[in-house]
């Protein structure tokens, strides 16, 4: 994930939010701290793709299968997930079938997930 604006990040330090966006070999591992996780197998993941808008909204935030998590405006690349994957937000489960996140080296994201 991008580092973003020094002013959130060291708001993200204060509330102990760390992102991470991790490839392995078998899933795809999002967690911003606390407050988001989910592991998705690379099994699951039906397509990637960058995104060409930014958004201004920051932190994890969704409904009905579909989150945006991101620590800046942008670049943004968007994960489709078949069959949807289990993730938890703020503690409280949920269902992903598409998943947005700002991420630095695009190209390097997509050719590492795909």
């Amino acid at each position: 994930m991008p580092r973003g604006n020094p002013v959130l990040r060291a708001l993200f330090a204060m509330l102990l939010i760390w992102p991470r966006v991790e490839v392995t070999p078998s899933s795809l591992v999002v967690t911003l701290g606390w407050s988001f996780r989910t592991v998705v197998p690379r099994a699951s993941v039906a397509a990637v793709a960058a995104v060409p808008w930014r958004r201004l909204s920051i932190g994890a935030h969704g409904w009905r299968g579909r989150w945006l998590v991101n620590t800046a405006s942008g670049p943004l690349v968007r994960v489709t997930i078949e069959p949807p994957a289990a993730g938890r937000v703020l503690g409280v489960p949920v269902r992903l079938r598409e998943l947005t996140l700002s991420i630095d080296d695009v190209d390097a994201f997509l050719t590492e997930l795909r």
